[in-house]
């Protein structure tokens, strides 16, 4: 008898260990059923990122012909400061950098206050502190929002959206950019320090 429980027991904590297995596995925010997307789990950036798409939205993209959405072309987030697509990182880009960033949030920015400026106004803002940045940069992270900082830390590849990784990665050692970077948290003024 004893032997038919201790049996009982170890299949039922094999059950729920399988379940609980099988439950770290459901992508969130998809039915049960789709497929898993490809993702690759890196560290949470100290700057939040903006939620990724869809696999429904990647496959509606390929099946109107249009490129494949990239886990970091967040909805409008992919235009460059002069209009254009940001394409891909080339090759000679680094994988990592050290960075610098003064924000400016403006309303319906993520983590923006509820009297933010405008988005025209916190443009504005961010191209006059551009002038400042490029000849000293601590001192005009003075005159951002909370979040500015001469030094972010290090940034791996894949975790802004893809325009600000593309001005990001593509600048030179000590280069500030040439414009505000409009990201999902407002106008970025970036700087890269390595």
């Amino acid at each position: 008898m004893d032997r038919q429980r201790t049996i009982g027991l170890a299949a039922l904590f094999l059950l729920l260990v399988a379940v609980a297995v099988a439950w770290t596995h459901i992508p969130r925010g998809e039915p049960a059923t789709a497929a898993p997307s490809a993702t690759v789990s890196t560290p949470a950036p100290s700057v939040a990122a903006a939620p990724t798409p869809s696999a429904s939205a990647a496959a509606t993209d390929e099946a109107e012909g249009a490129p494949p959405s990239d886990e970091n072309a967040a909805e409008g987030f992919d235009i460059l400061p002069d209009g254009r697509k940001a394409p891909s990182l080339p090759d000679s880009a680094p994988q990592e950098v050290t960075f610098g960033v003064i924000v400016f949030a403006y309303q319906g920015a993520q983590f923006a206050a509820p009297n933010a400026r405008t988005k025209e106004q916190a443009k504005q803002k961010a191209v006059a502190a551009l002038a400042d940045a490029k000849h000293d940069f601590s001192a005009a992270v003075t005159k951002g929002d909370h979040g500015s900082t001469s030094n972010a830390g290090r940034m791996p590849r894949g975790m802004l959206e893809r325009a600000a990784e593309y001005v990001l990665f593509t600048l030179a050692k000590g280069e500030v950019a040439s414009e505000p970077v409009d990201t999902p948290r407002g106008y970025w003024v970036l700087r890269r320090i390595d």
